[in-house]
């Protein structure tokens, strides 16, 4: 086998890890943005621990059909960029939705959330959940309501034999 070939298949089997690897992985068209505003997504991306690679099309295939992912082949047409993201399901998602918001040459075209391949339209929906500690803080405070109006109306009834004993 030739060098090239040789690299070609090692790349192929990067992607396919990666793939395999990551709880998020979203696909945008990158086509219209300046090098200083795809350096800024990087930069957040890179924050958020979210691998950001552009690839050949034909690879990304050829590693998608190996990870089992074949319906993500549509999208994979034009300039592609692909952020990975191993850690964090919404990070990725959130943080593409929000650049595209602020720069219309962002386009999300799909996206892979746990294993299964995404729509756009479940991309932008995954990015407008809060975050994980948004949501435990939402969980916390449903947890807590019931002790608190306890805790209130012990209080108003300890008031209310005060007043009815003076």
């Amino acid at each position: 086998m030739s060098s090239a070939i040789e690299q070609k298949v090692l790349i192929v089997d990067e992607i396919t890890a990666k793939l395999k690897a990551s709880v998020s992985t979203i696909v945008v068209d990158y086509r219209g943005l300046s090098v200083s505003e795809v350096t800024e997504l990087r930069k957040q991306l890179r924050e958020a621990g979210v691998d950001f690679k552009v690839y050949k099309n034909s690879m990304v295939r050829r590693a998608a059909d190996a990870a089992e992912l074949s319906e993500l082949n549509a999208a994979l047409t034009g300039p592609n960029a692909i952020a990975f993201s191993t850690e964090d399901v919404v990070a990725p998602a959130k943080i593409l939705n929000d650049f595209a918001k602020k720069h219309d040459a962002l386009e999300i075209k799909a996206g892979v959330i746990e294993g299964n391949v995404a729509t756009v339209e479940e991309v932008k929906a995954l990015a407008e959940l809060p975050s994980r500690e948004g949501l435990l803080s939402m969980l916390l405070s449903v947890l807590q309501a019931p002790i608190r109006n306890l805790a209130l109306v012990t209080k108003a009834v300890a008031e209310q034999k005060e007043e009815q004993g003076a």
